[in-house]
């Protein structure tokens, strides 16, 4: 009788020790709140010092969601690829897809000194990021979502996950569906969140081959971008060329329009409108503005929760380029 008792009393322990672990599981998940009392003006902070840079050059915008999208692809959401290079310690930053092309540190940097001021040791940088990049999106007329926050920072980076994991401006469709999956994200996800290529610029190195070489590309447009990306390698690698050959600095369907005429800046970019899977997707939101716009907030959101680090994980930074 003693040990049936016993067996009960062990039974409710261990039930409400895996509740109790269950509840800080909960807890531990990202919300759209998770600053509302501990740092109240942080959404105001951010959108003003994002909204700031991009008015200075709009080129920001897609800078800084750029960022995002390549700290997340690389083991989650966690700020990673905001640590620099120091004599003991290689980051993200040099990686191939990173290396001469990543830029806009310096506004995430500002927004974290004006965010600690306000707050200090509150917000981690892996959620300012994930702020920032919406609110970029919004500066250029793009649409609005509520972003869920509560990750914290990585202590770490990893150059080789960041060469390995990002999708490259050559990838084909099926390197492109497959990066994707390998974080969680569906084929509809992956070119909703390739209109990202609505706004920003890329760098001639990375669509030269493309325009030389392709013949699934409108042969005027071309021919405009041969005009400032030469031919030998080595010469005006680094001159840029709009995403968005219509509408460069404004959030928008028109990429979509664009892959339809042939006119993809990037070979991955036209991978998404030549014949395959992805055709009717591109055409659908080629025609409907709305329909991208939602499917991009969506994916947006779900892309935000890659394997972020909450609870006592991480840290929270105290400057985003390095460790505490």
């Amino acid at each position: 009788m003693a040990s049936n008792q016993l067996i009960s009393i062990l039974v409710l322990v261990v039930t409400l020790f895996l509740q109790g672990n269950n509840n800080n599981v909960v807890d531990a998940q990202l919300t759209t709140n998770f600053y509302s009392t501990s740092c109240p003006n942080l959404l105001s902070t951010v959108q003003t010092a994002v909204k700031s840079a991009v008015r200075s050059e709009a080129r920001m915008g897609g800078s800084i969601l750029r960022l995002f999208f390549h700290d997340c692809f690389v083991n989650g959401c966690d700020g990673s690829i905001l640590l620099d290079d120091t004599s003991s310690f290689t980051g993200e930053q040099n990686a191939n897809p990173n290396r001469n092309s990543a830029r806009g540190f310096n506004v995430i940097d500002n927004i974290k000194s004006a965010v600690e001021k306000a707050c200090p040791g509150v917000v981690s940088c892996a959620d300012i990021l994930a702020i920032a990049a919406r609110d970029s999106v919004v500066a250029l007329g793009g649409p609005n979502w509520n972003v869920k926050v509560g990750r914290r920072d990585a202590r770490t980076a990893s150059q080789a996950a960041a060469n390995s994991n990002i999708p490259g401006p050559t990838s084909s469709l099926s390197q492109l569906i497959s990066s994707f999956s390998a974080v969680g994200l569906s084929t509809r996800d992956m070119v909703a969140l390739s209109g990202a290529h609505t706004i920003g610029q890329a760098r001639c190195t990375s669509f030269r081959a493309r325009i030389y070489n392709e013949t699934n590309i409108n042969a005027a447009f071309a021919t405009t971008r041969q005009r400032t990306c030469p031919r030998a390698t080595g010469s005006g690698d680094g001159n840029l060329a709009p995403l968005d050959v219509t509408t460069a600095a404004s959030f928008d369907n028109n990429y979509f329009k664009n892959l339809v005429a042939q006119k993809g800046l990037l070979h991955s970019d036209q991978e998404l409108f030549n014949g395959g899977s992805t055709d009717s997707i591109v055409r659908g939101y080629s025609n409907s503005p709305s329909s991208f716009s939602s499917d991009f907030t969506a994916a947006m959101i779900k892309m935000g929760d890659i394997s972020p680090l909450t609870g006592s994980s991480g840290e929270i930074r105290k400057m985003c380029g390095r460790t505490n």
